[in-house]
């Protein structure tokens, strides 16, 4: 399993971009691609001082091919600029 905790994107368009890359919802709560499941988790905040920031747990399982390709074609939306 890959697990991987990603600030700053909301759980909704979290899901989105998993659903863009083949994903369909199922009834056990994991996101189902070809060949791999994700699981979208909202945690706590993180905080530094008064700042706020979204966290979302991000769990892939899967055959190993099958994990690296997804997560190659997601890695593109997960970069977001800010300032």
């Amino acid at each position: 399993m890959f697990e991987r905790i990603v600030r700053g994107i909301p759980l909704w368009l979290f899901r989105e971009y998993i659903e863009q890359i083949g994903a369909e919802g199922k009834d056990d709560g994991w996101l189902h691609g070809e060949g791999w499941r994700a699981r979208l988790t909202q945690i706590e905040d993180f905080e530094i001082g008064s700042l706020r920031v979204g966290q979302v747990r991000l769990e892939f399982e899967g055959e190993a091919d099958s994990v690296a390709g997804a997560m190659a074609a997601l890695e593109p939306k997960l970069m977001r600029g800010g300032g």
